[in-house]
Protein backbone atom coordinates (compact mmCIF):
# COMPACT_ATOMS: atom_id res chain seq x y z
CA UNK A 1 0.00 0.00 0.00
CA UNK A 2 1.44 3.40 -0.91
CA UNK A 3 0.45 6.41 1.20
CA UNK A 4 0.77 9.80 0.02
CA UNK A 5 2.53 12.54 1.64
CA UNK A 6 -0.59 14.90 3.98
CA UNK A 7 -1.45 17.62 1.53
CA UNK A 8 1.02 20.88 2.78
CA UNK A 9 -2.10 23.38 2.26
CA UNK A 10 -2.86 21.57 5.64
CA UNK A 11 -0.43 21.00 6.92
CA UNK A 12 1.46 24.53 7.07
CA UNK A 13 -1.57 26.25 8.41
CA UNK A 14 -0.59 27.91 11.32
CA UNK A 15 -3.09 26.26 13.58
CA UNK A 16 -1.56 22.87 13.10
CA UNK A 17 1.75 23.67 13.24
CA UNK A 18 0.88 24.69 16.49
CA UNK A 19 0.30 21.60 17.53
CA UNK A 20 3.08 20.22 16.81
CA UNK A 21 4.79 18.16 19.33
CA UNK A 22 8.43 16.95 19.69
CA UNK A 23 10.00 13.66 18.93
CA UNK A 24 12.41 11.50 18.34
CA UNK A 25 13.32 13.67 15.26
CA UNK A 26 13.47 16.64 17.44
CA UNK A 27 17.29 18.27 17.74
CA UNK A 28 17.96 17.44 21.84
CA UNK A 29 16.92 14.12 21.75
CA UNK A 30 18.67 13.01 18.40
CA UNK A 31 21.76 15.39 20.32
CA UNK A 32 21.43 12.97 23.03
CA UNK A 33 21.32 9.54 21.18
CA UNK A 34 24.47 10.80 18.87
CA UNK A 35 26.41 11.87 21.95
CA UNK A 36 26.01 8.80 24.43
CA UNK A 37 29.13 7.66 23.69
CA UNK A 38 31.28 10.78 24.47
CA UNK A 39 33.18 11.11 27.23
CA UNK A 40 31.36 13.94 30.01
CA UNK A 41 33.89 15.76 32.42
CA UNK A 42 33.30 18.05 34.77
CA UNK A 43 37.01 19.88 34.17
CA UNK A 44 36.34 23.04 36.90
CA UNK A 45 34.11 24.24 39.24
CA UNK A 46 35.89 27.55 40.89
CA UNK A 47 32.51 28.86 42.64
CA UNK A 48 32.78 30.57 46.56
CA UNK A 49 30.30 30.09 49.05
CA UNK A 50 27.16 31.89 47.67
CA UNK A 51 27.76 29.95 44.24
CA UNK A 52 29.26 32.63 41.71
CA UNK A 53 32.35 31.95 40.31
CA UNK A 54 33.43 29.91 37.08
CA UNK A 55 32.73 26.40 35.88
CA UNK A 56 33.81 24.12 32.75
CA UNK A 57 32.33 20.83 31.47
CA UNK A 58 33.17 19.15 28.63
CA UNK A 59 32.37 16.69 26.02
CA UNK A 60 34.99 14.94 24.19
CA UNK A 61 35.58 11.82 21.47
CA UNK A 62 38.52 11.04 19.44
CA UNK A 63 40.39 14.46 19.09
CA UNK A 64 37.74 16.63 19.53
CA UNK A 65 36.40 18.59 22.67
CA UNK A 66 33.39 20.62 23.10
CA UNK A 67 34.06 22.54 26.58
CA UNK A 68 30.61 24.53 28.54
CA UNK A 69 32.42 27.62 29.55
CA UNK A 70 29.31 29.36 32.93
CA UNK A 71 29.97 32.60 34.52
CA UNK A 72 27.87 32.97 37.74
CA UNK A 73 27.32 36.55 38.55
CA UNK A 74 25.77 38.09 41.71
CA UNK A 75 23.20 40.52 41.11
CA UNK A 76 20.61 42.13 42.88
CA UNK A 77 16.72 41.26 42.23
CA UNK A 78 15.49 44.31 40.48
CA UNK A 79 18.14 43.40 37.92
CA UNK A 80 16.78 40.41 36.97
CA UNK A 81 14.79 40.30 33.74
CA UNK A 82 13.52 37.81 30.91
CA UNK A 83 13.18 40.76 28.89
CA UNK A 84 15.52 40.84 25.55
CA UNK A 85 16.25 44.47 27.04
CA UNK A 86 18.13 42.94 30.01
CA UNK A 87 21.59 43.82 30.88
CA UNK A 88 22.20 41.47 33.87
CA UNK A 89 22.00 37.62 34.34
CA UNK A 90 22.31 35.08 36.94
CA UNK A 91 24.96 33.45 34.43
CA UNK A 92 26.12 33.40 30.91
CA UNK A 93 28.06 30.57 28.82
CA UNK A 94 29.66 30.08 25.98
CA UNK A 95 30.54 26.91 24.41
CA UNK A 96 33.94 26.59 23.87
CA UNK A 97 35.49 24.84 20.85
CA UNK A 98 38.19 22.76 22.41
CA UNK A 99 40.12 22.73 25.70
CA UNK A 100 39.96 26.34 26.96
CA UNK A 101 43.18 27.56 28.83
CA UNK A 102 43.25 29.67 31.52
CA UNK A 103 43.59 32.56 28.95
CA UNK A 104 40.75 31.85 27.62
CA UNK A 105 39.09 31.83 30.47
CA UNK A 106 39.97 35.02 31.64
CA UNK A 107 39.15 36.51 28.42
CA UNK A 108 35.38 35.40 28.47
CA UNK A 109 35.30 36.34 31.87
CA UNK A 110 35.17 39.87 30.90
CA UNK A 111 33.19 39.47 27.48
CA UNK A 112 30.26 36.60 28.27
CA UNK A 113 28.45 37.98 30.88
CA UNK A 114 28.11 41.18 28.80
CA UNK A 115 26.19 38.90 26.03
CA UNK A 116 25.44 40.81 23.00
CA UNK A 117 27.99 43.78 24.49
CA UNK A 118 30.52 41.52 24.46
CA UNK A 119 32.98 40.28 22.16
CA UNK A 120 34.06 36.64 21.62
CA UNK A 121 36.17 34.99 18.96
CA UNK A 122 36.38 32.04 16.53
CA UNK A 123 36.83 30.09 19.17
CA UNK A 124 33.55 30.50 20.83
CA UNK A 125 30.54 28.47 19.04
CA UNK A 126 27.88 29.38 21.02
CA UNK A 127 26.77 31.71 23.73
CA UNK A 128 24.04 31.69 26.18
CA UNK A 129 22.37 33.45 29.66
CA UNK A 130 20.15 32.15 32.32
CA UNK A 131 18.05 33.60 35.27
CA UNK A 132 17.12 31.36 38.12
CA UNK A 133 13.94 30.56 39.20
CA UNK A 134 14.12 32.40 42.66
CA UNK A 135 11.16 31.22 44.43
CA UNK A 136 12.65 27.49 43.50
CA UNK A 137 16.11 28.15 43.55
CA UNK A 138 16.20 29.39 47.38
CA UNK A 139 14.00 26.83 48.19
CA UNK A 140 15.63 23.87 47.07
CA UNK A 141 19.00 25.24 48.59
CA UNK A 142 16.96 26.15 51.69
CA UNK A 143 15.60 22.10 51.92
CA UNK A 144 18.75 20.35 51.33
CA UNK A 145 20.46 22.26 53.84
CA UNK A 146 18.64 20.93 56.31
CA UNK A 147 18.92 17.31 55.02
CA UNK A 148 15.87 17.17 53.17
CA UNK A 149 14.48 16.74 49.58
CA UNK A 150 12.73 20.06 48.23
CA UNK A 151 8.71 20.08 47.98
CA UNK A 152 8.22 17.79 44.78
CA UNK A 153 4.38 19.75 43.73
CA UNK A 154 6.52 23.14 43.92
CA UNK A 155 8.98 21.46 41.60
CA UNK A 156 6.68 19.77 39.60
CA UNK A 157 4.78 23.11 38.51
CA UNK A 158 7.44 24.62 37.58
CA UNK A 159 9.99 22.32 36.14
CA UNK A 160 13.41 23.93 36.28
CA UNK A 161 16.00 26.09 38.47
CA UNK A 162 17.02 28.18 35.78
CA UNK A 163 15.82 29.42 32.62
CA UNK A 164 17.64 30.70 29.25
CA UNK A 165 17.09 33.83 27.72
CA UNK A 166 19.01 33.39 24.42
CA UNK A 167 20.94 31.16 22.65
CA UNK A 168 22.85 32.34 20.10
CA UNK A 169 25.77 30.91 17.54
CA UNK A 170 25.97 31.29 13.74
CA UNK A 171 28.67 34.19 14.39
CA UNK A 172 27.16 36.68 16.04
CA UNK A 173 29.39 38.87 18.08
CA UNK A 174 32.15 37.53 17.21
CA UNK A 175 31.32 33.82 17.39
CA UNK A 176 32.37 31.36 15.20
CA UNK A 177 30.89 31.45 11.73
CA UNK A 178 29.21 28.69 10.19
CA UNK A 179 31.45 27.83 7.70
CA UNK A 180 34.38 26.53 10.54
CA UNK A 181 32.06 23.94 11.51
CA UNK A 182 29.74 22.87 9.25
CA UNK A 183 31.20 19.74 7.65
CA UNK A 184 32.21 17.70 11.08
CA UNK A 185 30.20 15.43 11.08
CA UNK A 186 29.14 14.96 15.08
CA UNK A 187 27.42 18.05 14.84
CA UNK A 188 25.69 17.49 11.38
CA UNK A 189 21.81 18.17 12.59
CA UNK A 190 20.35 21.18 13.12
CA UNK A 191 21.07 23.16 16.27
CA UNK A 192 23.72 20.49 17.79
CA UNK A 193 26.00 22.85 19.47
CA UNK A 194 22.77 25.34 21.21
CA UNK A 195 21.54 21.89 22.36
CA UNK A 196 25.01 20.47 23.70
CA UNK A 197 25.04 23.97 25.74
CA UNK A 198 21.49 23.60 27.34
CA UNK A 199 21.90 20.59 28.27
CA UNK A 200 24.77 21.29 30.03
CA UNK A 201 24.05 24.15 31.56
CA UNK A 202 21.02 22.23 32.96
CA UNK A 203 24.21 20.29 34.79
CA UNK A 204 25.80 22.95 35.65
CA UNK A 205 22.33 23.66 37.86
CA UNK A 206 22.08 20.92 39.42
CA UNK A 207 26.04 20.90 40.90
CA UNK A 208 25.39 24.90 41.83
CA UNK A 209 22.29 23.87 43.73
CA UNK A 210 23.88 21.81 45.83
CA UNK A 211 26.96 23.12 46.67
CA UNK A 212 25.59 26.15 47.46
CA UNK A 213 23.22 24.10 49.90
CA UNK A 214 26.86 22.44 51.24
CA UNK A 215 28.16 25.41 52.22
CA UNK A 216 25.17 26.79 54.21
CA UNK A 217 25.15 23.87 56.27
CA UNK A 218 28.29 22.05 55.15
CA UNK A 219 27.31 19.35 58.75
CA UNK A 220 23.82 18.28 57.62
CA UNK A 221 23.66 19.43 53.69
CA UNK A 222 22.50 16.58 51.49
CA UNK A 223 22.22 16.26 47.35
CA UNK A 224 19.62 16.64 45.10
CA UNK A 225 18.33 13.61 44.78
CA UNK A 226 19.30 12.08 41.07
CA UNK A 227 15.58 11.14 40.36
CA UNK A 228 15.26 14.80 41.18
CA UNK A 229 17.64 16.04 38.87
CA UNK A 230 16.09 13.53 36.10
CA UNK A 231 12.74 15.19 36.10
CA UNK A 232 13.97 19.35 36.15
CA UNK A 233 14.88 20.77 32.79
CA UNK A 234 16.10 24.10 31.69
CA UNK A 235 13.13 26.23 31.60
CA UNK A 236 13.28 29.45 28.69
CA UNK A 237 11.41 32.39 27.73
CA UNK A 238 11.05 32.63 24.19
CA UNK A 239 9.55 35.49 22.25
CA UNK A 240 8.72 36.89 18.95
CA UNK A 241 12.61 37.17 18.15
CA UNK A 242 12.15 33.48 17.24
CA UNK A 243 8.85 33.53 14.63
CA UNK A 244 10.79 35.51 11.67
CA UNK A 245 13.15 32.14 11.67
CA UNK A 246 10.48 30.05 9.99
CA UNK A 247 10.05 32.38 7.39
CA UNK A 248 13.55 33.47 6.30
CA UNK A 249 14.70 29.86 6.64
CA UNK A 250 12.16 28.30 4.17
CA UNK A 251 14.08 25.22 3.12
CA UNK A 252 15.07 24.63 6.64
CA UNK A 253 11.46 24.67 7.06
CA UNK A 254 11.03 22.05 4.52
CA UNK A 255 13.32 19.95 5.36
CA UNK A 256 12.68 19.44 9.57
CA UNK A 257 8.42 19.66 8.17
CA UNK A 258 9.15 17.19 5.39
CA UNK A 259 11.31 14.60 7.54
CA UNK A 260 8.45 14.21 9.66
CA UNK A 261 5.64 13.56 6.99
CA UNK A 262 8.25 11.35 5.89
CA UNK A 263 8.58 9.12 8.79
CA UNK A 264 4.79 9.01 8.91
CA UNK A 265 4.14 8.10 5.54
CA UNK A 266 6.31 5.13 6.05
CA UNK A 267 4.83 4.22 9.43
CA UNK A 268 1.66 3.88 8.05
CA UNK A 269 2.94 1.87 5.02
CA UNK A 270 4.10 -0.43 7.39
CA UNK A 271 1.99 -3.55 6.26
CA UNK A 272 2.49 -5.75 9.38
CA UNK A 273 3.39 -4.45 13.36
CA UNK A 274 5.44 -6.31 15.13
CA UNK A 275 4.47 -6.94 18.77
CA UNK A 276 6.97 -5.05 20.64
CA UNK A 277 6.39 -2.38 18.43
CA UNK A 278 2.75 -2.15 19.22
CA UNK A 279 3.45 -2.27 23.23
CA UNK A 280 6.17 0.31 22.99
CA UNK A 281 4.08 2.99 20.91
CA UNK A 282 0.94 2.23 23.49
CA UNK A 283 3.11 2.03 26.66
CA UNK A 284 4.56 5.03 25.51
CA UNK A 285 0.88 6.69 24.41
CA UNK A 286 -0.50 5.79 28.39
CA UNK A 287 2.57 6.90 29.79
CA UNK A 288 2.38 10.55 28.44
CA UNK A 289 -0.59 10.89 30.26
CA UNK A 290 1.39 11.49 32.83
CA UNK A 291 3.12 14.52 30.83
CA UNK A 292 -0.32 15.92 29.83
CA UNK A 293 -1.65 16.03 32.55
CA UNK A 294 1.47 17.70 34.65
CA UNK A 295 1.23 20.29 32.14
CA UNK A 296 0.64 23.67 33.88
CA UNK A 297 -0.50 27.30 32.45
CA UNK A 298 -2.18 30.48 33.31
CA UNK A 299 -3.58 30.77 29.43
CA UNK A 300 -7.17 30.17 28.55
CA UNK A 301 -5.74 29.35 25.21
CA UNK A 302 -3.54 26.76 25.91
CA UNK A 303 -5.77 24.84 28.67
CA UNK A 304 -8.64 24.79 26.10
CA UNK A 305 -5.65 23.21 23.85
CA UNK A 306 -4.85 20.83 26.68
CA UNK A 307 -8.22 19.73 27.75
CA UNK A 308 -9.17 18.26 24.37
CA UNK A 309 -5.97 16.78 24.09
CA UNK A 310 -6.50 15.03 27.48
CA UNK A 311 -10.15 14.22 26.04
CA UNK A 312 -8.88 12.70 23.05
CA UNK A 313 -5.92 11.26 23.99
CA UNK A 314 -8.13 9.35 26.68
CA UNK A 315 -11.18 8.54 23.86
CA UNK A 316 -7.74 7.38 21.86
CA UNK A 317 -6.71 5.19 24.41
CA UNK A 318 -9.77 3.41 24.53
CA UNK A 319 -10.48 2.86 21.07
CA UNK A 320 -6.99 0.80 21.41
CA UNK A 321 -7.51 -0.86 24.49
CA UNK A 322 -11.34 -2.50 23.62
CA UNK A 323 -11.67 -1.94 19.58
CA UNK A 324 -8.21 -2.26 17.48
CA UNK A 325 -6.36 -5.22 16.56
CA UNK A 326 -2.39 -4.47 15.94
CA UNK A 327 -2.19 -7.44 14.02
CA UNK A 328 -4.51 -6.16 11.59
CA UNK A 329 -2.43 -4.77 8.19
CA UNK A 330 -1.25 -1.47 8.17
CA UNK A 331 -2.66 -0.61 11.73
CA UNK A 332 -0.99 2.61 12.10
CA UNK A 333 -2.71 3.84 8.80
CA UNK A 334 -6.19 2.81 10.22
CA UNK A 335 -5.24 4.41 13.95
CA UNK A 336 -4.29 7.68 11.73
CA UNK A 337 -7.35 7.70 9.48
CA UNK A 338 -9.37 7.23 12.80
CA UNK A 339 -7.47 10.69 14.76
CA UNK A 340 -8.63 12.79 11.38
CA UNK A 341 -11.98 11.39 11.58
CA UNK A 342 -12.65 11.38 15.64
CA UNK A 343 -9.70 13.72 16.99
CA UNK A 344 -8.53 17.58 17.38
CA UNK A 345 -5.50 18.81 16.11
CA UNK A 346 -3.63 18.83 19.01
CA UNK A 347 -4.39 15.42 19.56
CA UNK A 348 -3.16 14.58 15.92
CA UNK A 349 0.04 15.86 15.98
CA UNK A 350 0.52 14.62 19.59
CA UNK A 351 -0.09 10.87 18.30
CA UNK A 352 2.00 11.15 15.47
CA UNK A 353 4.37 11.71 17.41
CA UNK A 354 4.36 8.63 19.34
CA UNK A 355 3.97 6.68 16.05
CA UNK A 356 8.09 7.02 15.84
CA UNK A 357 9.02 5.37 19.35
CA UNK A 358 9.21 2.05 18.34
CA UNK A 359 11.24 2.88 14.57
CA UNK A 360 14.68 4.08 15.00
CA UNK A 361 15.63 2.20 11.41
CA UNK A 362 13.03 5.22 10.17
CA UNK A 363 13.98 8.61 12.45
CA UNK A 364 17.77 8.19 12.30
CA UNK A 365 17.80 8.35 8.55
CA UNK A 366 15.91 11.37 8.35
CA UNK A 367 17.68 13.57 11.46
CA UNK A 368 20.61 13.77 8.47
CA UNK A 369 18.20 15.27 5.93
CA UNK A 370 17.21 18.25 8.83
CA UNK A 371 19.89 20.81 7.92
CA UNK A 372 20.08 22.85 4.48
CA UNK A 373 22.38 24.60 2.24
CA UNK A 374 20.00 27.25 1.88
CA UNK A 375 22.04 29.85 -0.42
CA UNK A 376 22.37 27.23 -3.14
CA UNK A 377 17.81 27.29 -3.69
CA UNK A 378 17.92 30.86 -4.17
CA UNK A 379 18.73 31.69 -7.42
CA UNK A 380 15.48 32.86 -9.51
CA UNK A 381 15.58 30.81 -12.99
CA UNK A 382 14.99 34.45 -15.05
CA UNK A 383 14.64 32.38 -18.17
CA UNK A 384 11.50 30.52 -17.24
CA UNK A 385 8.05 32.33 -17.64
CA UNK A 386 5.37 34.10 -16.01
CA UNK A 387 3.22 31.21 -17.00
CA UNK A 388 5.16 28.88 -15.16
CA UNK A 389 5.10 31.39 -12.06
CA UNK A 390 0.93 31.44 -12.21
CA UNK A 391 0.52 27.78 -12.27
CA UNK A 392 3.22 27.25 -9.50
CA UNK A 393 0.80 29.67 -7.56
CA UNK A 394 -2.16 28.13 -7.96
CA UNK A 395 -1.36 25.13 -7.25
CA UNK A 396 0.99 25.73 -4.18
CA UNK A 397 -0.91 28.77 -2.73
CA UNK A 398 -4.57 28.30 -3.51
CA UNK A 399 -5.68 28.88 0.09
CA UNK A 400 -3.86 32.25 -0.05
CA UNK A 401 -5.20 32.98 -3.20
CA UNK A 402 -8.34 33.10 -1.50
CA UNK A 403 -7.99 35.47 1.53
CA UNK A 404 -9.36 39.42 0.61
CA UNK A 405 -6.64 41.71 1.44
CA UNK A 406 -8.59 44.53 0.80
CA UNK A 407 -10.33 43.78 3.57
CA UNK A 408 -8.90 45.79 6.83
CA UNK A 409 -8.35 43.11 8.96
CA UNK A 410 -6.04 40.70 6.77
CA UNK A 411 -3.52 43.78 6.75
CA UNK A 412 -4.78 44.76 10.41
CA UNK A 413 -0.23 43.94 12.01
CA UNK A 414 2.83 44.54 10.39
CA UNK A 415 6.33 43.03 11.57
CA UNK A 416 9.27 44.93 12.27
CA UNK A 417 12.77 45.49 13.73
CA UNK A 418 12.85 47.10 17.02
CA UNK A 419 15.63 49.98 16.80
CA UNK A 420 17.00 49.33 20.65
CA UNK A 421 17.25 45.54 20.23
CA UNK A 422 17.35 45.12 16.74
CA UNK A 423 14.79 42.08 17.75
CA UNK A 424 11.26 41.15 15.36
CA UNK A 425 7.95 42.97 16.73
CA UNK A 426 4.49 43.31 15.70
CA UNK A 427 2.03 45.89 15.93
CA UNK A 428 -1.12 47.16 14.90
CA UNK A 429 -0.67 49.02 11.05
CA UNK A 430 -3.91 51.00 11.83
CA UNK A 431 -3.21 51.86 15.49
CA UNK A 432 1.08 52.43 15.62
CA UNK A 433 3.74 54.08 13.51
CA UNK A 434 6.31 52.86 11.76
CA UNK A 435 4.41 50.32 8.69
CA UNK A 436 7.05 52.48 6.69
CA UNK A 437 9.34 49.74 8.02
CA UNK A 438 7.74 46.61 7.46
CA UNK A 439 9.62 43.75 7.08
CA UNK A 440 8.61 41.24 4.06
CA UNK A 441 7.42 38.79 6.53
CA UNK A 442 3.99 38.90 5.11
CA UNK A 443 4.02 36.01 2.52
CA UNK A 444 0.62 35.66 1.79
CA UNK A 445 -0.38 39.53 0.71
CA UNK A 446 3.03 39.51 -1.47
CA UNK A 447 2.00 36.22 -3.00
CA UNK A 448 -1.23 37.73 -3.79
CA UNK A 449 0.20 40.86 -4.81
CA UNK A 450 2.28 39.17 -7.72
CA UNK A 451 -0.62 36.84 -8.86
CA UNK A 452 -2.75 39.87 -9.56
CA UNK A 453 0.56 41.09 -11.37
CA UNK A 454 0.99 38.48 -13.31
CA UNK A 455 -2.52 38.18 -14.20
CA UNK A 456 -2.43 42.14 -15.93
CA UNK A 457 0.98 40.90 -17.97
CA UNK A 458 1.75 38.89 -20.69
CA UNK A 459 2.25 35.25 -19.64
CA UNK A 460 5.34 34.64 -22.45
CA UNK A 461 6.90 37.39 -20.73
CA UNK A 462 10.57 35.74 -18.97
CA UNK A 463 10.81 35.84 -15.24
CA UNK A 464 13.62 38.40 -16.13
CA UNK A 465 11.58 40.60 -18.18
CA UNK A 466 9.12 40.78 -15.49
CA UNK A 467 11.23 41.58 -12.86
CA UNK A 468 12.87 44.10 -14.66
CA UNK A 469 9.81 46.28 -14.22
CA UNK A 470 8.95 44.71 -10.78
CA UNK A 471 12.25 44.60 -8.99
CA UNK A 472 10.01 44.98 -5.76
CA UNK A 473 8.44 41.75 -5.98
CA UNK A 474 11.92 39.69 -6.72
CA UNK A 475 11.42 38.40 -2.93
CA UNK A 476 8.27 36.75 -3.65
CA UNK A 477 9.09 35.16 -6.81
CA UNK A 478 12.06 34.22 -5.23
CA UNK A 479 9.79 32.12 -2.60
CA UNK A 480 7.42 30.78 -5.49
CA UNK A 481 10.42 28.88 -7.21
CA UNK A 482 11.18 27.58 -3.57
CA UNK A 483 8.23 26.09 -3.04
CA UNK A 484 7.99 24.51 -6.43
CA UNK A 485 11.00 22.22 -5.54
CA UNK A 486 10.24 22.30 -1.68
CA UNK A 487 6.57 21.96 -1.10
CA UNK A 488 6.42 22.34 2.94
CA UNK A 489 8.42 25.24 2.62
CA UNK A 490 5.90 27.74 3.19
CA UNK A 491 3.47 28.86 5.76
CA UNK A 492 0.09 28.59 4.13
CA UNK A 493 -1.91 31.01 6.58
CA UNK A 494 -1.88 35.23 7.10
CA UNK A 495 1.14 36.34 8.87
CA UNK A 496 -0.63 39.55 9.39
CA UNK A 497 -4.13 39.15 9.72
CA UNK A 498 -6.04 40.50 12.92
CA UNK A 499 -6.65 36.72 14.23
CA UNK A 500 -2.79 35.73 14.21
CA UNK A 501 -1.49 33.55 16.90
CA UNK A 502 2.02 33.95 16.74
CA UNK A 503 2.55 31.60 19.42
CA UNK A 504 2.36 29.26 16.81
CA UNK A 505 5.25 30.15 15.21
CA UNK A 506 7.14 29.86 17.88
CA UNK A 507 5.89 26.53 19.09
CA UNK A 508 6.43 24.79 15.86
CA UNK A 509 9.81 25.87 15.83
CA UNK A 510 10.47 24.91 19.71
CA UNK A 511 8.56 21.58 18.56
CA UNK A 512 11.86 20.77 16.58
CA UNK A 513 13.58 21.84 19.07
CA UNK A 514 12.16 19.43 21.93
CA UNK A 515 10.49 21.21 24.04
CA UNK A 516 7.73 20.13 26.40
CA UNK A 517 4.82 21.79 28.55
CA UNK A 518 4.69 25.14 26.64
CA UNK A 519 3.54 28.03 28.81
CA UNK A 520 1.95 31.02 26.71
CA UNK A 521 2.22 33.94 28.61
CA UNK A 522 0.46 36.51 25.78
CA UNK A 523 -0.09 35.50 22.67
CA UNK A 524 3.40 36.66 21.70
CA UNK A 525 5.53 34.92 24.81
CA UNK A 526 5.53 31.93 26.20
CA UNK A 527 7.74 29.51 28.52
CA UNK A 528 9.09 26.09 27.89
CA UNK A 529 11.17 23.42 29.09
CA UNK A 530 13.50 21.61 27.64
CA UNK A 531 15.43 18.25 28.56
CA UNK A 532 12.28 17.45 31.41
CA UNK A 533 13.16 13.55 32.24
CA UNK A 534 16.33 13.70 30.11
CA UNK A 535 19.14 11.15 31.12
CA UNK A 536 22.05 13.21 33.52
CA UNK A 537 25.32 13.30 31.44
CA UNK A 538 26.54 10.11 33.45
CA UNK A 539 24.24 7.99 32.48
CA UNK A 540 24.16 8.70 28.55
CA UNK A 541 25.99 5.50 27.78
CA UNK A 542 22.45 3.03 28.81
CA UNK A 543 19.76 5.09 28.87
CA UNK A 544 15.98 4.41 28.08
CA UNK A 545 15.39 6.58 25.05
CA UNK A 546 11.76 6.80 26.05
CA UNK A 547 12.38 9.28 28.63
CA UNK A 548 10.71 11.77 27.41
CA UNK A 549 7.09 9.99 28.28
CA UNK A 550 8.00 9.14 31.65
CA UNK A 551 8.64 12.55 33.42
CA UNK A 552 7.00 12.30 36.85
CA UNK A 553 8.70 13.84 39.82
Amino acid sequence: MRVQLRDPNTIMKLSRLGSFHQSKLSFLRSFLYEFKDWKYKRDLFNLNKFGYGEAVYSFTKDKRTYSLICFANEIKDNERSDRVIATKWDAAFTLHDGVPSQKDIDRLKNEVPKQEVGRLSFKELTLSRANKSIRVFNHVVEKLSEGKQPDLELLSKVGYLYRTTAVYGSGKFGLADRFRIKNREEINGPFRLEMMLVYLVRQFTFDQVNHVAHNKNPSKAILLDKKICKNLGIGNSTGLGMAPFIVNHPTLLNNWVLSREIALKKIREIKKVKKKESNLFIVCIKKSLTNITSWNTDSEYQQIKIKNLLRDIKKFIAFIDKSFDFEDEYPFNKIYLWLEKEACEECIEYVVSIMMEPYNEITNSLVSQMSSEEDKYFTIPSNRTLNDLQNIIEKKYSNILKINFENKQNTQNFWFISKNKEEPRLADRFEESGSELEQPLAIARDVKKLYEKILDTQHNSTIAEFLFKNSELRHIVRRVFIVEKFPYSEIQDNTIGKNIMPIDMLRLKLSFFGALKFDPRSDKWLRICMFQGAPLPNELKNYDEQWVYKTNI
